[in-house]
């Protein structure tokens, strides 16, 4: 399962880039969360991140359903897969308060800007107290570079049709601002050649 593409649809420079998402989100998680539980959000076809990050206890969910083969390997890699679409539903199946750390890697510009806010709401009572959520997207400038490597077949051109929304920084941490996340705790920058943006909001 660790050689497939990580991502609906073939690119050559998938795995590579879900390393580069991954590498950035794990600099981004404080060690003293790693022992509790994390959420990870659109997790992917292969949970490349959950793979690829030490926490006590590791949750994936994503509208990718997966088979026998798949839900066997997260068991025995410690992941524990739901099958999930924001689109569709409304609340996370999990309690109030319920992960140290929430990760939304290339996801936010897969979500309808009507159904963004649900996400969020739902992030910020699923967080405990001082946890973080760590979001990755590409820049608005990225847009039309990513329409090139798709057509190259460097990158799913599945997964580059359903973008629907280019977020810079200050427009995604505007947008956490305004659904509950403190602005005093919201930090962002630019990653990857200022191609992609990472954000962090912590939960006060």
């Amino acid at each position: 399962m660790n050689d497939q593409q990580v991502t609906r649809g073939f690119g050559l420079l998938e795995k590579y880039l879900a390393k580069k998402r991954a590498c950035m989100a794990n600099r981004l998680i404080p060690p003293h969360l790693r022992e509790g539980r994390i959420l990870d959000i659109g997790c992917g076809s292969v949970p490349y991140f959950l793979l690829n990050t030490e926490f006590s206890y590791k949750f994936g969910i994503d509208k990718v359903a997966y088979g026998e083969s798949q839900c066997a390997f997260c068991e025995e890699h410690g992941i524990h897969f739901t099958d999930f679409d924001f689109e569709k539903e409304s609340a996370l199946p999990f309690d109030d308060q319920y992960f140290n750390a929430v990760t939304m890697l290339a996801v936010v510009e897969h979500i309808e800007p009507t159904r963004l806010p649900t996400m969020i709401a739902e992030v910020l009572r699923a967080l405990k107290t001082d946890g973080v959520c760590v979001v990755t997207t590409p820049a608005p400038w990225a847009d039309a570079p990513l329409k090139m490597m798709a057509k190259l077949r460097l990158v799913s051109s599945v997964e580059i049709d359903e973008h629907k929304v280019a977020y810079g920084r200050k427009a995604i941490g505007s947008v956490f601002a305004t659904l509950g996340f403190e602005p005093g705790m919201i930090r962002s920058g630019y990653f990857e050649m200022f191609m992609n943006v990472w954000m962090t909001a912590k939960k006060k």
